[in-house]
């Protein structure tokens, strides 16, 4: 009998394996290796060993690349993980069309990347774009969003605040699971709202939002791509919006250098990498003080 049930759940993995292994070892493995070869798909592969690396270090794009990432995760993961919170905290609670509201939370998120980018190329638009006339309207600056570098800069972290939808859920579902009974006694003792979000709420989502911290991270990386690509096309000049996936794309299939777009992808992966360990680091030190 449990021969059976093992063999029902090798069976019921085995999907799951071969879709990890054919989508995600093996291109995995192919990049690293590729990482070391010259490859335009025109020639035949040629082996430079560290040498793509070594072009990269001199690389001013890639240098560039590479800031405009770092300062991306920056601003919009901590912007993105708060949003996600604050809309969990606000609508889990059930009153009439909280359904509505949630529903118009998540909705962002599975809009296709393309049709959300142009629908935002729209809306930036400096000259009759819906955001630059209601600030017009109401007194305020009316940046140039897609010719001024900075203002460009913030125009795709702003993108990414609303999909959201994804981070969003699991925070609501981890907020509804809390025991009631804390905040039965939290009501009994009178004490204040900020307080119970710093000293229950918090605490007890915290291993949740870890993991939605380290899951934000690794997908911000992609996230910039499709805007960069379609509302801000890497510009303004210098480079203002050229993050490391368009700096991969831009070598990869319009320059054809694929080993050098192979070695900038296992550099990402590594930047990535550290920083996710260096958020554990920091939040590991932070709940050790918490609880002493």
């Amino acid at each position: 009998m449990r021969d059976r049930e093992t063999r029902g759940l090798v069976l019921m993995l085995l999907p799951y394996l071969f879709g990890i292994s054919v989508l995600v070892a093996l291109p995995a493995i192919v990049t690293f290796a590729l990482a070391l070869y010259e490859y335009d798909l025109i020639r035949s592969p040629r082996f430079v060993g560290l040498g793509n690396f070594d072009e990269l270090v001199d690389d001013e794009v890639f240098r560039i690349s590479v800031r405009n990432s770092l300062m991306f995760i920056l601003f919009a993961v901590p912007l993105r993980l708060a949003g996600a919170v604050a809309l969990a905290l606000l609508l889990h609670r059930r009153f009439r069309g909280v359904g509505a509201y949630r529903t118009a939370g998540v909705l962002p998120t599975v809009v296709p990347d393309v049709a959300y980018a142009l629908l935002w190329l729209w809306i930036f638009n400096p000259l009759y774009g819906p955001l630059n006339l209601a600030l017009e309207a109401l007194g305020g600056p009316t940046p140039r969003w897609l010719t001024d570098p900075r203002a460009a800069q913030w125009a795709v972290i702003v993108m990414s605040l609303f999909t959201i939808g994804e981070g969003f859920l699991v925070a609501l579902a981890t907020r509804q699971s809390l025991p009631h009974e804390l905040y039965e006694l939290a009501d009994l003792e009178a004490a204040k709202p900020w307080y119970v979000f710093g000293r229950v709420t918090l605490p007890l989502m915290a291993p949740t939002l870890l993991l939605l911290l380290f899951r934000d991270t690794i997908f911000s990386f992609q996230a910039n791509f499709v805007p960069a690509l379609i509302v801000t096309e890497g510009g303004p000049p210098p480079y203002a919006t050229t993050y490391l996936p368009l700096f991969v794309y831009q070598n990869a299939f319009e320059y054809l250098r694929y080993g050098y777009a192979a070695a900038a992808t296992v550099s990402m992966f590594l930047i990535t990498a550290a920083i996710v360990y260096i958020q554990y680091r920091i939040v590991r030190r932070w709940r050790h003080a918490f609880v002493v």
